[in-house]
C-alpha cells in the first residue's frame, strides 16, 4: 500500500485542507489491484470523530492493514468540528466539501478511484458515524455502502447553545440535518438504498441512539448489518469493528 499526505485547496471551504490517503499497490509497485489491466478499486471515505483529525485512524487502528486485505483505497479527511454539515451560521460548508467536492478532487488526483456507485463507500465513528450515515442516505446515488460506528445520530437533542446553534440552527432549522429527514428524502426521491453496517459497544452512552436508528432503517427496508459487543466509546472497539465491516464487504464479498 501507498500512504500519501495531501495538502490541497478546497474551493468549497475557501482554504487549504489536509487528507491522508491509502492506495492499493500491487507487487509490481504500481497503483491498483493484482491482475487488473487498469487500476480500479473501491474507495472508502473514512471520517473522524470530535476532537480528532485526518491522522487519527492511522494512529489508533490498523486501517492500512485492513485496507490491504480488502484491496480498497482509504481517504481520511478532516472536517474540524463541523459535524460534516453545511453550517447554519454560513461559516463553512463541511457537508458539501466532504460529500461532493472531496471525491471529485481525489478522482482527479488518483488514477483508479472510480465514480461508480458500487465502488464508493463512506464510514465514520461518533461524529463521523453521524456524518457517514447522513452522507450515505443523502448521496445514495453516489455511495453504495455506509459504515457507522457508535454514531452520534440525535443532533436534534443537542443543547441550544452557540456552538450547536452555529452548526445546526435552532428549533425547526435542525430538522433538515437529522437522519430522519435524510431517510424521508431518500424515499421521496426513490433513490437506491445503501448497504449499512452499524455497530456500538454495550457500554457506550450512544447505544440507545444506535438501536433506535437501526430500527428506523430496518423498518424502511434497508439491508442493515448490526453488531453489538462489550466495549465503550473506545478505539479498541472501533478498530475491531472497522475490520469486521471491511471483512464483510471484501472485494469478493457482498
Amino acid at each position: 500500500m501507498a500512504l500519501i499526505h495531501l495538502d490541497f485547496f478546497s474551493n468549497v471551504l475557501g482554504k487549504c485542507v489536509k487528507a491522508d490517503v491509502i492506495l492499493p499497490q500491487n507487487t509490481a509497485g504500481q497503483i491498483g489491484l493484482e491482475g487488473s489491466a487498469e487500476p480500479e478499486f473501491p474507495t472508502l471515505y473514512l471520517l473522524h470523530g470530535m476532537s480528532d483529525d485526518e491522522t487519527i485512524w492511522q494512529r489508533r487502528t490498523a486501517i492500512e492493514r485492513y485496507a490491504t486485505y480488502r484491496g480498497c483505497a482509504v481517504v481520511m479527511p478532516t472536517s474540524d468540528l463541523g459535524w460534516y454539515t453545511d453550517m447554519e451560521c454560513g461559516y463553512q460548508k463541511y457537508y458539501t466539501y466532504i460529500a461532493k467536492e472531496l471525491p471529485q478532487i481525489c478522482r482527479s488526483f488518483f488514477r483508479g478511484m472510480s465514480a461508480k456507485r458500487e465502488l464508493n463507500w463512506v464510514a465514520g465513528l461518533s461524529m463521523g458515524g453521524y456524518g457517514a450515515l447522513k452522507i450515505g442516505l443523502n448521496e445514495s446515488g453516489s455511495f453504495s455502502r455506509a459504515i457507522c460506528l457508535s454514531g452520534a445520530y440525535s443532533i436534534e437533542g443537542r443543547p441550544f447553545a452557540p456552538y450547536w446553534n452555529a452548526i445546526f440552527g435552532e428549533g425547526e432549522a435542525r430538522t433538515k440535518h437529522t437522519i430522519a429527514f435524510a431517510l424521508e428524502k431518500l424515499k421521496a426521491e426513490n433513490r437506491p438504498k445503501p448497504l449499512i453496517y452499524m455497530a456500538c459497544g454495550t457500554e457506550d452512552a450512544l447505544l440507545g441512539d444506535s438501536r433506535k436508528t437501526r430500527d428506523a432503517l430496518i423498518k424502511d427496508g434497508f439491508d442493515v448489518a448490526y453488531a453489538e459487543a462489550p466495549g465503550g466509546h473506545t478505539w479498541e472497539f472501533w478498530d475491531s469493528q472497522i475490520e469486521a465491516a471491511l471483512l464483510r464487504w471484501s472485494v469478493q464479498g457482498e
